[in-house]
């Protein structure tokens, strides 16, 4: 094979790393400039590129598997658990939900402590890579029970935008759910990012701290039909839709290239 040829099939470590189903793109850079990653016995370094299917990659001295089955999972995550594999407070974390799963997943995005919803647990690097991407804009839906009885220029003004201390953030949609018997109100939030403690930050800047947040929808996937704590693998149908949200091909390996 040429030269050439050979560094057709190269692609960056960090994206490796990331569909092998290890870590985040991000995450798998750290582990680079913290020299964790080996390339046919040698240190990496940032930018630096490997074949797949000729190069042999390590990260603590342990080999990676390139080619694996992708397993896609959508949780309803209860409020008390970290949304991360593990903790160093030791706290409860989102994979402890899915004992049976034997394989290495992770979640997508954020959903906070004190927050409840659907979540994506996957081992697709890219698939999870293309959907937290702020380009893409992958709506998120949310309930929020905020505080007192949040008038319609409070809703507008999420729509218009609000400034937080990471800039300003704005919703997509706004809508009037329904006020508590304790003079709260439920309210309907639709973002297309994921930044971190977004929706309670927006509520705070209009004068309407969070009470309760659940989001009941990630793109396609919801939790109509899912008790708190409870999961379901995602059939064909879910993952075609769900591609289709990131203009993927609907039949192409990911790694290869409201509610009532």
């Amino acid at each position: 094979m040429s030269r050439s040829n050979q560094r057709s099939h190269e692609q960056r470590l960090q994206k490796l790393i990331s569909q092998a189903g290890i870590a985040s793109r991000r995450k798998a850079e750290e582990m680079i400039k913290q020299n964790r990653v080996k390339v046919n016995g040698k240190t990496a370094t940032i930018g630096q590129k490997a074949d797949p299917k000729r190069d042999k990659i390590s990260i603590d001295g342990q080999p990676i598997q390139l080619e694996q089955n992708l397993i896609y999972y959508r949780l309803h995550k209860p409020r008390g658990y970290i949304t991360a594999v593990s903790d160093d407070r030791d706290r409860p974390v989102v994979v402890d939900l899915l004992p049976e799963i034997t394989q290495r997943i992770y979640p997508v995005g954020r959903l906070d402590y004190d927050s409840e919803g659907v979540l994506l647990l996957t081992n697709d690097g890219e698939l999870a890579y293309q959907l937290t991407h702020p380009s893409f804009q992958v709506p998120r839906t949310y309930h929020v029970k905020v505080k007192g009885d949040i008038k319609s220029a409070a809703l507008r003004k999420l729509q218009e935008g609000v400034e937080l201390d990471d800039g300003v953030a704005h919703a997509v949609h706004t809508e009037r759910l329904q006020p508590t018997p304790g003079g709260h109100t439920w309210i309907e939030i639709v973002l297309t990012e994921g930044r971190n403690r977004e929706v309670r930050r927006m509520c705070d800047a209009v004068g309407h701290p969070v009470q309760r947040l659940k989001r009941i929808r990630y793109a396609n996937l919801h939790v109509e039909d899912l008790y708190p704590g409870e999961y379901r693998k995602l059939s064909e149908k879910d993952l075609k839709e769900l591609r289709s949200f990131i203009h993927l091909p609907v039949n192409a390996p990911v790694r290869a290239k409201k509610t009532s």
